[in-house]
């Protein structure tokens, strides 16, 4: 069933435990990369510690490059890719990875699809062949395809229809986005989902699963010859997809002035503001100020004690119940940087954000406090530190950055880039970004009315995907 995660953060509450003589853990080894005659991108994460590896497939193709009208469609691949091939029957791929006593699953965002599979070293050999084989040899039935529509649907129900902070956050999005993709949900518009058909299907597999738009990455007890032979021997046949070009999505216009969502639901417990300001990205080979708005956003929100917003609305003015700010500059496109404010039992809406946006004039009037600045600094070091220790976690930042336009040498540069960055260039971020004119503010809030039941809103999200 899918599954539908959205982040807060880049660093995650981990961070308190930040460096304070803790052991580490060795490391995971050098990564190298090679590129296979048909286009296909080879990364190589060594490991030893554990005789295990990851593979992980991601293709360079998202919600975000679907065609007007066909919404949803990438993410309903990615369900009908488990359908099965001559070699493996339908739904067997998953059991086969469970008798070899490992797990698999697949996720879609709006950048890249990916699939992986976490097995005993031994055992790579037969996940790499299995997972060659569906690159070009999937067969849809259109049985297939109706049952598996009705899951998409079904699942469109559960996780956004059912939850009000869910469809919240997807009408913020569409405000947000005027013109480029990343207005549309992952899971598509419910309408345009009903529509889609096995050509659909087979039109998107066609064109953007192959080699050529594609990176393989193996993490884990394996080395790079190991891997290269298996990559040749397996996925070295597959043809490429000819006349594929660079991806050309639409574009923003200048927003020029800010606009304004209020989603009212019986279901809501929890009310809050969320504002969301478009936000450049991290790009190749200039990563300056996405460091700056990562450290930004955990200077605002990061810790609930120490954080701006926390300190000076849940400790200080007792106006909120709960803060946050949010940025992942890991995006194709232009991306966001949000503030969020949950008020306390009692305090208006209307409140709560003149509450919020004071302390954000304030901080904009009063700079980095410097003693926080160091604090922030060494627990995003020490974040990225335990990070290494995940072969998973590496794989995943890796393939991530490959198929939203960065390079191996980007992400390798990215934690000094991170340690580089000055109060001022925080500064100048945070002025450049938090302009009321590029925003999006929302409000969520509790619609008077019966309500069958009352579902905890889901957390306003800076991004998300849809896991298999």
């Amino acid at each position: 069933m899918a599954l539908r995660q959205f982040g807060l953060g880049r660093f995650g509450a981990a961070l308190v435990l930040a460096v304070a003589g803790l052991p580490l853990a060795a490391a995971a080894g050098e990564v190298t990369d090679f590129t296979l005659e048909n286009g296909l991108q080879v990364l190589v994460i060594e490991d030893h510690r554990a005789p295990a590896v990851t593979q992980m497939i991601y293709y360079k193709a998202g919600a975000a490059d679907e065609q007007p009208g066909k919404s949803g469609i990438a993410h309903f691949l990615e369900h009908l890719m488990f359908k099965g091939t001559e070699k493996i029957g339908p739904k067997e791929f998953s059991k086969i990875v469970e008798q070899l006593g490992g797990s698999d699953n697949a996720f879609t965002t709006a950048d890249y699809t990916g699939y992986f599979q976490r097995v005993s070293a031994a055992n790579l050999d037969r996940v790499m062949e299995m997972e060659a084989d569906r690159m070009r040899g999937l067969i849809l039935s259109e049985s297939d395809v109706d049952t598996e529509r009705q899951v998409i649907l079904e699942e469109r129900s559960q996780r956004i229809d059912n939850d009000p902070g869910a469809l919240f956050s997807e009408q913020r999005q569409a405000a947000q986005y005027l013109n480029h993709h990343y207005r549309i949900p992952i899971i598509g518009w419910r309408h345009e989902m009903e529509g889609l058909t096995r050509e659909d299907a087979l039109d998107w597999y066609r064109t953007y699963y192959a080699p050529n738009n594609a990176v393989l990455i193996v993490a884990g007890d394996a080395t790079p010859d190991e891997v290269r032979a298996l990559a040749e021997k397996y996925y070295g046949p597959i043809a490429p997809t000819q006349g594929l070009t660079e991806r050309a999505r639409p574009q923003e216009p200048p927003q020029i002035a800010e606009r304004r969502v209020t989603f009212a639901d019986p279901r809501v417990s929890r009310p809050y503001v969320v504002r969301s300001y478009l936000a450049p990205e991290r790009n190749a080979g200039d990563q300056k100020q996405a460091a700056a708005l990562a450290i930004l956003a955990e200077l605002l929100g990061g810790d609930a004690q120490t954080s701006v917003l926390g300190r000076k609305l849940v400790f200080g003015a007792k106006k909120a119940l709960y803060t946050s700010a949010f940025y992942d500059g890991t995006s194709l496109d232009p991306t966001t940087f949000g503030v969020v404010i949950m008020p306390l039992p009692g305090v208006e809406m209307a409140d709560a954000e003149a509450a919020m946006d004071k302390a954000l004039d304030e901080f904009l009037a009063e700079g980095v406090d410097a003693a926080q600045f160091e604090r922030v600094k060494t627990q995003v070091r020490a974040s990225d530190i335990y990070a290494k220790d995940s072969v998973g976690g590496l794989a995943r930042k890796y393939g991530e950055a490959l198929t939203s336009g960065l390079t191996i040498a980007d992400v390798e540069a990215w934690p000094q880039v991170l340690q580089s960055v000055t109060e001022d260039e925080v500064m100048a971020a945070a002025r450049d970004v938090l302009n009321r004119d590029h925003a999006v503010t929302g409000w969520l809030t509790k619609k008077p009315g019966p309500a069958e039941a009352v579902v905890p809103a889901s957390a306003p999200a800076a991004g998300g995907e849809v896991l298999q």
